[in-house]
């Protein structure tokens, strides 16, 4: 039968507090000192932003056209976070925030559950420490959202299934699941925790619930999978069967058809090998990669000894490594979900490993060998110049803030240097957590606005509206989403995967209408198919930003009635696809 766990004891509720309040500072550090950067945020947030403005929560919009690329999920909280704080450049990230503290104490209460709080602490640590996991919570997209959903439904079903009967536990994680789902489609791969949950059942492992008499609460699950899933499709079903408007059909047709359905089986972006997530695990995962190979030898003899609590996370994270897999289309973000379940399945042997002479001796080794690759890296771009130092300025428009880049990276190599020197081999993993603990803070304090010019678009529209006017309006062509959503002033676009040349084409007749009072803003690329059409002597340009260079139009410089070229699909497609 399910027993409620003790309550805390003072001390671990403090370490519990003091744990939550660091991962805060750590992940929230640097919130506000940037704008969306590309190649996701700029879309998320503009289709939140475009909720919000036009009231239509349920048909989510990118300029003109209808977005079906993503269920909603990321947008409508991106929404709901700009309702309560008024600020776009703060509402943004704070999803992921949320996500990640969800996550990071779902972790320790599973561990605290099933060994004890100092167990919990230490996987919870490891999981918020892994690059991975820093890296994607301070970014604003949909996988940490998707974690943290996972994460909350393997929570659910875990209890349930070895500290149960939890019967309102098992049905919380089916409902997670389900608003997982409405996230991002692989949502339901938490329910794979019922295939080993079930061989534990079937082999007789000790802790593994056993029920009689509850056919109907186990049928409940599903409908709680089900609800947020035909509450959201449902509805939009109905509105767009109403409607009979063709891009409500368009729309539908693409999201649950192509986008979700056909995705996984086409799978057509992003090819990689097989084997391509062995790397992520080691490289993505680290420092918690430290630990696989000691890690292994303990998970055999938990087995052995039929620990389902090691077993079902264990067996999950491999059910859903294998799933990713097999599809030719890979990300190294498709397995952020299995990084709190590896963690759990760690959790009873950390403090053992922790303890050990090799591992803090390799931690050591790392923080120095990070800390002197920096600090090299750094100086010999500051004193040198090298061709790979000058290659990564220009192709990411550093050049007036280079030296302050290469500053920074001498900083990073210091903060690992001094840690490491300061706290001995003896002290190996502290002096490693605490470089990557100075790693992000300088990223987040320093490096954010020092490249927030050249990352986002912010100043280059700024550049737009001045040389159009306060007044006039700036019509989009071959745009990207960060250009309207940083545009300023009167603005309008004639669609976002509409051809380069069409695109062209209207922007041309609508600057014919109103010339006096209307400019085009055009990507270099996207006016060369125009050539033709339009005198280089009366071109302006605006500027560069992420790597792409920008004009404005005026109506002499565009000749009436001429039609653009088509550009490549593949042109096209690469560009909307960044």
């Amino acid at each position: 039968m399910y027993t409620p766990s003790t309550a805390l004891a003072p001390q671990d509720r403090r370490e519990l507090l003091l744990f939550l309040g660091f991962a805060f500072l750590l992940l929230a550090v640097g919130i506000g000192l940037r704008d969306p950067w590309p190649s996701d945020e700029p879309r998320f947030v503009l289709v939140a932003k475009q909720m919000v403005e036009s009231g239509d929560w349920l048909f989510p919009h990118r300029g003109i056209e209808l977005y079906s690329d993503k269920p909603p999920m990321l947008f409508w909280l991106q929404a709901v976070a700009y309702e309560l704080v008024g600020s776009w450049r703060i509402a943004f990230l704070l999803p992921s925030l949320a996500a990640g503290m969800l996550t990071l104490f779902l972790t320790w209460d599973l561990g605290r559950r099933f060994w004890n709080h100092r167990a919990g602490l230490l996987a919870a640590g490891a999981v918020l420490f892994a690059f991975q996991f820093l890296y994607q919570v301070k970014r604003a997209q949909i996988d940490p959202l998707v974690m943290a959903w996972i994460t909350l439904a393997n929570w659910g079903l875990l209890l349930h299934f070895l500290r149960g009967p939890n019967w309102r536990a098992y049905w919380l994680g089916c409902f997670a699941a389900g608003l997982g789902v409405i996230s991002k489609g692989v949502g339901i791969l938490a329910l794979l925790m019922f295939v080993p949950y079930l061989y534990a059942r079937l082999r007789g492992w000790e802790g593994a619930t056993r029920t009689t008499g509850s056919g109907w609460r186990w049928m409940a699950g599903p409908l709680a999978f089900l609800a947020p899933i035909l509450a959201w499709g449902g509805s939009v079903l109905l509105v767009a069967q109403a409607s009979g408007a063709p891009e409500h059909r368009a729309y539908v047709d693409d999201l649950f058809l192509r986008q979700t359905a056909g995705r996984y089986a086409g799978s057509w972006s992003h090819p990689q090998p097989f084997w391509y997530f062995l790397p992520v695990l080691l490289l993505n995962w680290f420092p918690l990669s430290l630990a696989y190979g000691a890690a292994i030898p303990r998970w055999w003899r938990d087995l052995r000894a039929r620990d389902a609590r090691v077993m079902l996370p264990l067996v999950w994270s491999a059910l859903a490594l294998l799933f990713f897999s097999i599809p030719t289309g890979k990300r190294d973000v498709y397995v952020m979900p299995l990084l709190p379940m590896v963690a759990l399945a760690m959790a009873p042997h950390l403090d053992d490993l922790l303890r050990t002479r090799w591992l803090r001796t390799t931690a050591f080794v790392a923080a120095l060998a990070i800390g002197a690759l920096f600090a090299v890296a750094g100086g010999w771009a500051l004193l040198a110049e090298p061709s790979w130092a000058l290659k990564l300025v220009r192709e990411r428009d550093l050049a007036d803030v280079a030296s302050s880049v290469w500053l920074l990276f001498v900083a990073i190599g210091a903060v690992f240097l001094f840690a490491a020197l300061l706290l001995r081999p003896r002290r190996g993993i502290a002096a490693l957590l605490a470089g990557i603990t100075g790693l992000w803070l300088l990223l987040s304090l320093l490096a954010y606005p020092l490249l927030n010019p050249t990352s986002s678009a912010a100043a280059l529209m700024q550049r737009a509206r001045e040389l159009a006017g306060p007044e006039a309006e700036i019509g989009l062509v071959a745009w990207k989403e960060q250009n309207l959503l940083m545009a300023r002033g009167p603005v309008r676009d004639f669609g976002f995967r509409r051809p380069w040349n069409e695109q062209f084409d209207a922007a041309s007749r609508w600057l014919a209408e109103a010339p006096r009072d209307r400019r085009i803003f055009i990507l270099e690329d996207a006016m060369e198919l125009a050539s033709g059409c339009i005198d280089r002597a009366r071109v302006r340009e605006i500027g560069r930003a992420n790597r792409r260079n920008w004009f404005l139009l005026g109506a002499d410089a565009v000749t009436p009635g001429c039609a653009a070229k088509p550009a490549s699909a593949t042109t096209q497609a690469e560009e909307e696809d960044e």
